[in-house]
């Protein structure tokens, strides 16, 4: 079956590169399935709303700790071990949520291991998947490479969300408690992990980087591209923390509060907004091609974000979800190329650490707005300033962007 000129052209991957998106699925999946019953799990093992909410906090502090260390020295400990630790790690935390209600080994867990709350990418996977992948395919076909791994991404985590609702009930029915149907959906995430180091196993040596013994002393894994980095982290920051004030949750919850809508029609709609998004991902890798990276990530984002700040300013239901979609059909275009940018911008033994302290940045940023647009969701004359907000904020960042770095173009072809 051929792929409509449109999108991006099938990846001609080798064998590392098929691993690399095969790990990508399985854990986005796991992270799909984790997300939709884990606050329900730990409630139901006893803890209260504020002991939960801190286990989670703490999940993310020490994800994005675990993130930062491990990537900044994968080029150098090597990343297909790097990327054993973190499934470890991934699988470890799976098991100890799976086997104690103790808050203290459950706390242990979540800040040292890997646990995904959002159903987002966490741990040091990202990060040094986007160098293996940099090191396997020409430069050419990146942006088209990433472009699919974004899309497989964004699949796997709307199966396994679905897959996850759908298995917590049918095991809460069999071991009649609700309870045991959530900690089944733990141990498959467990389960995930352990399957995804056999993956990460597979790999061969052509993932890793050859390092030139006369480089530069490298801080945080950087040797002569810190300027570029820190200003890209900047940027990025500002972009996620615009994306905040809006995460899907926040988003469902607007729409339960102006019309009353239910969690199953929830549930559908951003279903259908997130293949959208996968597919919206295909199509950056053909406009990079034809405009270059960074039009690309500026010209697709801007209007999305004009998109984003009319949803509540439309007047009924339809109109809002029609424009919801309007706005995800183009929201991801801007994925595949700025993971591109990064690695076009930075020497290979660099991108690890390149993409891994850009991605803190962007998970720092997300993870302070939500603290404001709960705030701002508790008073109703306030609940539709977050999608303004956000939007506003997002535009700021493109045209920063533009006027940073559109003359800064990769020495390397990479659409």
């Amino acid at each position: 079956m051929s792929v409509p000129r449109i999108l991006a052209p099938k990846p001609q991957l080798p064998a590392d590169g098929w691993l690399l998106l095969a790990g990508r699925t399985l854990r986005l999946f796991a992270y799909g399935a984790l997300s939709v019953v884990l606050v329900l799990y730990l409630t139901g093992l006893g803890l209260s709303a504020a002991a939960t909410g801190l286990l989670l906090t703490l999940t993310l502090i020490g994800d994005t700790a675990v993130s930062l260390i491990l990537t900044t020295r994968a080029d150098r400990f090597g990343r297909r071990r790097t990327l054993l630790v973190g499934a470890v790690l991934m699988a470890a935390a799976g098991l100890v949520f799976a086997a104690t209600h103790n808050f203290a080994a459950l706390l242990v867990a979540a800040t040292i291991g890997v646990i995904s709350p959002s159903g987002n990418e966490v741990g040091p996977f990202l990060a040094v998947e986007q160098a293996a992948l940099s090191q396997v395919v020409s430069p050419s076909a990146r942006t088209g490479t990433f472009a699919w791994y974004t899309m497989a991404g964004a699949l796997a985590t709307a199966a396994g969300s679905l897959s996850g609702g759908f298995l917590s009930q049918v095991l809460g029915a069999h071991s009649g408690s609700p309870v045991g149907g959530y900690r089944g959906v733990v141990v498959l995430y467990a389960v995930c992990g352990i399957a995804l180091a056999g993956v990460f196993s597979l790999a061969s040596p052509a993932v890793e980087v050859h390092r030139n013994p006369r480089a530069p002393n490298a801080t945080w894994g950087i040797e002569t591209s810190h300027g570029v980095i820190w200003k890209l982290s900047s940027l990025f920051a500002i972009d996620a923390f615009g994306g905040g004030f809006v995460v899907q949750s926040f988003a469902a919850y607007w729409f339960y509060l102006r019309y009353a809508v239910e969690p199953a029609t929830l549930g559908g709609i951003f279903f259908v907004a997130n293949l959208l998004a996968g597919l919206s991902a295909l199509v950056a890798a053909r406009l990079a091609g034809r405009f270059g990276l960074i039009r690309t990530m500026v010209f697709t984002h801007l209007p999305s974000n004009i998109l984003l700040i009319l949803v509540p300013l439309m007047p009924n239901l339809p109109l809002a979800v029609a424009v919801l979609f309007a706005r995800f059909s183009i929201s991801q275009m801007d994925v595949p190329t700025r993971q591109s940018y990064v690695m076009a911008v930075v020497k290979p033994a660099e991108r690890s650490a390149a993409a891994g302290i850009t991605g803190v940045a962007r998970t720092t940023g997300a993870a302070i707005a939500p603290v404001f647009a709960g705030w701002m969701f508790s008073h109703p004359r306030l609940e539709n300033v977050p999608f303004i907000l956000a939007g506003s904020l997002k535009i700021i960042y493109d045209l920063l962007l533009y006027r940073g770095f559109a003359g800064i173009r990769p020495e390397e072809p990479s659409t």
